[in-house]
């Protein structure tokens, strides 16, 4: 049986073939697609591996003041695991969660406007070095930053969302314009000159969306289902219509109250299910299933999307910096954290974290519905379960690889822990034992 490195099995189906810019921006069929598969075993984890999965989710459900969650997590050589717990949403007779159950994609979108630019980068439609300025009309103070510094968030330019989210959070389903977002971030002072430093920034990836379509004079959702969607058959993953706000069968999302000066109101958590997708449009907005995360997180992570000198590209990852360990670091659309390669993050009533480890295959998905907390705490949740995954005994003649993760189950709870912010209260189980309350008497 094949493991480690050698459990990737890569198909590219169609030759590369050479095409002019004009037919490959005419709507013309990809040059090439690409489709990975891990040699998944056919069974499910040992029982005490699903019982100590479940009740990780379940405290993560509890911690960030979700109703419910979508989760799953594949190691190849050992099992799968796939589950919804708790209900859509608060509301009395709310449908149960299912693994089949559609949730946001919060900022993995990012990952997959990258996709996109990188895909385009093959097809020699654009490179990584192109400035923005030269390809985005009517924004000003683009001076010096590339495709590559949006995506690998070195551009300096703001997140727009910090400082929107009180009015995100208090009227979900208005239509956002991306150009008033992208010209909120811009407004904002600068975070440091182009390729000097590291934040993240939905503002530059909702560019980076722009200028791809001006570019190319067709449409986000056109391009991505031509170089993203169709070769890896992502057909339920999309962001929905700005206008469409009713997600009816999606995970619902909360978020607690946002006070003035920033700080979150637990005692008013609100519910904002009915949202607009334009909160995160290009850069937060999407919509899938745990199969097709799971899909795009092993193609991205493995490089098998792109070409073979992209995905080093790709995958050469520059510090995070400040007080960050050495172990996180940020790609070129996504991130890596030890040997795990992926995206957590959030937007307005959602929390969602993608990881994958290319080698094993090892592959872990979770999404909650109440924003309050921040992704990181969607970050830890799915390295708590990656940590008990990456243990799991070998099915059969299967060979358990060796997965060195930089943190250990109990450090990634207690940052989980650490990062909720209006944790639903601990259930109390009434024990046998528990004393009958003595009657009120006058004496």
């Amino acid at each position: 049986m094949a493991s480690g490195a050698g459990r990737v099995r890569r198909r590219i189906a169609a030759a590369v073939a050479s095409a002019c810019a004009a037919l490959l921006l005419a709507g013309c069929t990809t040059p090439s697609q690409a489709i990975t598969e891990y040699d998944q075993v056919d069974a499910e984890f040992a029982p005490e591996v699903v019982e100590r999965l479940e009740a990780t989710l379940g405290e993560a459900v509890r911690l960030s003041g979700s109703s419910g969650a979508v989760a799953g997590v594949w190691a190849p050589w050992a099992g799968a695991w796939t589950t919804g717990i708790g209900t859509v949403d608060f509301g009395e007779g709310a449908p149960e969660v299912t693994p089949d159950t559609r949730f946001q994609l919060a900022t993995a979108t990012g990952a997959i406007t990258c996709a996109l630019m990188l895909r385009l980068v093959d097809a020699g439609v654009v490179a990584l070095d192109d400035q923005v300025g030269t390809m985005v009309r009517g924004v000003p103070g683009l001076g010096g930053i590339t495709l590559e510094h949006l995506c690998r968030h070195q551009s300096g330019i703001a997140d727009y969302y910090p400082s929107l989210s009180r009015f995100f959070v208090g009227n979900p389903q208005r239509v956002w314009p991306a150009t008033e977002l992208v010209a909120s971030g811009m407004a904002a002072s600068r975070r440091f000159d182009p390729g000097t430093g590291w934040a993240e920034s939905r503002t530059g990836v909702m560019l980076l969306a722009t200028a791809l379509e001006q570019h190319t004079g067709r449409t986000w959702a056109d391009l991505v289902d031509q170089y993203v969607f169709e070769p890896l058959d992502l057909d339920e993953t999309s962001i929905p219509p700005a206008q469409a706000t009713d997600h009816t069968g999606a995970l619902g999302g909360y978020a607690a109250g946002v006070l003035p000066d920033g700080n979150r109101d637990c005692e008013v958590v609100m519910d904002v299910s009915d949202r607009s997708s334009s909160i995160g449009g290009t850069a937060a907005g999407a919509y899938s299933t745990l199969e097709e995360a799971k899909r795009f997180s092993e193609a991205f992570a493995n490089g098998t999307l792109f070409s073979e000198n992209t995905a080093r590209k790709v995958w050469a990852t520059t510090p995070f910096g400040g007080d960050a360990p050495a172990w996180q670091s940020q790609g070129i659309g996504a991130q890596q954290y030890g040997p795990m390669r992926g995206l957590a993050g959030v937007t307005t009533g959602a929390l969602t974290a993608v990881f994958t480890e290319p080698e094993t295959g090892l592959t872990v998905v979770v999404a909650l519905n109440n924003s309050s907390s921040g992704g990181t705490l969607a970050r830890e949740a799915a390295f708590a379960l990656a940590s008990i995954a990456s243990k799991a005994t070998a099915s059969g003649e299967e060979t358990p690889p060796l997965i060195e993760l930089p943190w250990s189950y109990e450090q990634a709870v207690e940052r989980m822990t650490e990062a909720a912010v209006c944790p639903l209260p601990a259930e109390v189980e009434a024990t046998e034992e528990t004393p009958a309350e003595e009657p009120a008497t006058d004496g």
